[in-house]
């Protein structure tokens, strides 16, 4: 184990590191914001990676597939949470997409349990709009307790999601392990003195520095960034001084997606993208988020480079043992300081 083997060693780590931080900045905010612990992050992350597949295949362009897929994995983000997660003033197109979605599963089961239909999809739509019709009705008639007075269910809303948006891929993409290719420029190695970095891990630090860098002058230097912080510190207090949380919580989950799905992108191309990625995803972005705090941007920082750090070297060193080395520093971090190093009370 020479110099160049432990160069090689923080370089990779770094790199992994850089990837992190955008998967657990996001969520990171997300949590600090809404004080929602989102179990469906991890399929951001996913989705981002497939849409840019799906980008790549029709226009060729890598490099168009970032923001494609980066806004329009936000977009998913914003729908669900402002039509589940906190859906004041849409309670009504809430309450229609889910008896939509109830009545798609009554005219489903109907054709499967018997030769009802006989095929004709017509009776299969009258049979679905009747019962969306029926269960919008009925739940409007149900008094329901508003889901962002309670945390537990707010969680278990994003494991379903979870599962929904893991599905989905499946169905629409295929379960076949499939790979981004980044452009031939970044294929290429940066050489210096008798060590080789690919300059694509290059361009993932250079890239997680310059977002980190964007997300740091916003949250400090603007209102929108007071506002952040204020709701991340007292959001019951940022409410009585006129700040609208509500805009504040909606901007930060489409933040979060955003980046979740950029690091899907950028992430694809030494990853892959296959199904089941997301669940594998989402508990080292946890570690991130533990190890640096919620909703403190520095802290995804630091956490994201000691998770990277942490996996490389002990699957470099100690592979057989490397689960232990990766998260020994989140349980050492929660022993100490349960907030995390950066965290708030």
């Amino acid at each position: 184990m020479n110099t160049q083997f432990w160069v090689i060693q923080v370089f990779n780590g770094v790199s992994y590191g850089a990837l992190l931080f955008l998967i657990g900045g996001g969520l990171s905010l997300i949590f600090g914001v809404m004080r929602i612990v989102n179990l469906s992050h991890g399929a951001y992350f996913l989705w981002g990676g497939y849409i840019a597949l799906s980008v790549i295949q029709v226009t060729g362009s890598w490099a168009l597939s970032l923001p494609v897929a980066a806004f329009a994995v936000a977009l998913i983000g914003i729908a669900m949470e402002r039509l589940f997660l906190r859906s004041e003033g849409f309670e009504f197109l809430r309450t229609a997409v889910i008896a939509l979605g109830v009545g798609v599963l009554v005219g489903l089961a109907v054709a499967r349990w018997g030769q009802f239909f006989g095929g004709d999809w017509g009776q299969l739509i009258i049979v679905t709009a009747v019962a969306a019709v029926v269960s919008y009705f009925l739940m409007n008639r149900i008094s329901i307790i508003p889901i962002e007075t309670d945390v537990l269910r707010q969680v278990l809303l994003t494991v379903g999601f979870a599962f929904l948006f893991q599905q989905a891929a499946l169905d629409i993409w295929g379960g076949n392990n499939m790979d981004i290719n980044p452009p031939a420029a970044f294929t290429q190695s940066l050489v210096i003195g008798e060590t080789y970095f690919p300059l694509y891990r290059v361009f993932m630090i250079g890239m997680a520095v310059a977002i980190g860098i964007v997300l740091w002058l916003v949250m400090e230097k603007t209102r929108m960034g007071a506002a952040v912080r204020a709701t991340v510190d007292d959001a019951q207090m940022a409410r009585g001084v006129g700040i609208d949380t509500n805009r504040v919580s909606m901007f930060i989950f489409a933040l979060g997606a955003f980046l979740a799905a950029l690091g899907g992108v950028v992430g694809g191309a030494f990853l892959g993208i296959y199904p089941g990625l997301d669940f594998e995803m989402l508990p080292l972005a946890f570690a991130v988020v533990i190890i640096g705090g919620m909703g403190s941007l520095g802290g995804a920082a630091i956490g994201a480079l000691a998770v990277g750090l942490a996996d490389n070297f002990g699957k470099a060193l100690f592979p057989e043992i490397s689960y232990f080395t990766l998260y020994a520093p989140m349980v050492l971090i929660l022993a100490i300081k349960p907030t995390g190093l950066f965290g708030r009370e």
